[in-house]
C-alpha cells in the first residue's frame, strides 16, 4: 500500500468513532502506530489528562523501558506536559541544545536515543485533553510538513474522540479517559503475562491481544483483564 492510501486509511480511521462498540484504548494505539508509518519518527506516544487532573501516558508506539520512562517523566516535565498545559505545539527541537528548561527529560531521552522531540497539542478550539510526543533518533529534524501531519492527525483523533462522547450522550467524556488510563495498567500487565507466557516480546503479545480483541470484537481492556485475572489463558492468539 503506498503512503497516499495509507494516510487517507488513516484519516477514516480516526473519524470512524461513532460506533457502539468504539474502544478509545485501541483507537490511540492506532494512532501511535501510524504516526509511525506515516512520519519520519522512531516513536510517538499520546499524553492523556481528565479534567483538572494530570497528564498521564495513555498509548505508544512501543513499550522499550527507556520510552516508559520517558513518558513517567512527562507527567513532571517535559515538552509534552508544557504542550498541554498550553495549548500550544513545543518543538520540533534538538534535546541536546534546546532542552535547558528540561533538564532530567533531556538526558533521559539521550539515554533512550532520541536526538530530536516535538509535542502537539490534541485540541479543539480551547479544550485539550492531552498531547501527542514525537520522538526521533540522530539529530536530523522533522520537516514542517511531518509536524503539519502530525497536527493533522491529533486533530482528527481529537475530534473524533469528542463527537463520540458527544453523540454518545450518557457516556461522559472524564469517565472514558479515565478507563482509558487505568486500562492502559491492565493491557501492560497483560502484555506481559503473554510475552512470558509464550516467551516472545510484548510488543508481539500486544499485537496477538489487538488482532484477538477485533476478531472477537471485544474491547481491548476487556481481553486484558480476563488475562490478569487468569479468566482467558489461550497457549497462543492468532
Amino acid at each position: 500500500m503506498d503512503r497516499e492510501q495509507r494516510l487517507a486509511d488513516t484519516f477514516v480511521e480516526l473519524a470512524d468513532t461513532l460506533i457502539d462498540d468504539f474502544d478509545i484504548i485501541e483507537f490511540l494505539h492506532q494512532l501511535s502506530t501510524r504516526c509511525l508509518e506515516l512520519l519520519e519518527v522512531s516513536a510517538a506516544a499520546i499524553m492523556l489528562a481528565l479534567p483538572g487532573a494530570d497528564l498521564h501516558p495513555a498509548a505508544a508506539s512501543d513499550d522499550r523501558a527507556e520510552l516508559s520512562d520517558l513518558l513517567a517523566l512527562n507527567q513532571r516535565e517535559g515538552p509534552a506536559l508544557d504542550c498541554y498545559r498550553t495549548g500550544s505545539p513545543v518543538g520540533p527541537f534538538d534535546v541536546a541544545r534546546s532542552t535547558p528548561q528540561w533538564p532530567d527529560f533531556a538526558g533521559q531521552a539521550r539515554r533512550a536515543g532520541y536526538g530530536v522531540v516535538c509535542a502537539l497539542p490534541m485540541r479543539l478550539r480551547r479544550e485539550v485533553i492531552g498531547s501527542l510526543l514525537l520522538l526521533r533518533a540522530g539529530a536530523t529534524p522533522l520537516s514542517s510538513a511531518d509536524v503539519r501531519l502530525a497536527q493533522a492527525l491529533a486533530d482528527a483523533a481529537t475530534i473524533g474522540i469528542l463527537h463520540q462522547q458527544t453523540l454518545r450522550r450518557h457516556a461522559d467524556l472524564s469517565a472514558q479517559l479515565h478507563t482509558a488510563l487505568h486500562s492502559r495498567i491492565a493491557i501492560e500487565q497483560a502484555k506481559g503475562v503473554l510475552a512470558a507466557r509464550w516467551g516472545t516480546t510484548v510488543d508481539e503479545a500486544f499485537s496477538a491481544m489487538r488482532r484477538h480483541a477485533r476478531t472477537q470484537r471485544r474491547l481491548l481492556s476487556d481481553v486484558a483483564h480476563d488475562i490478569v485475572n487468569g479468566g482467558f489463558q489461550p497457549d497462543r492468539v492468532e
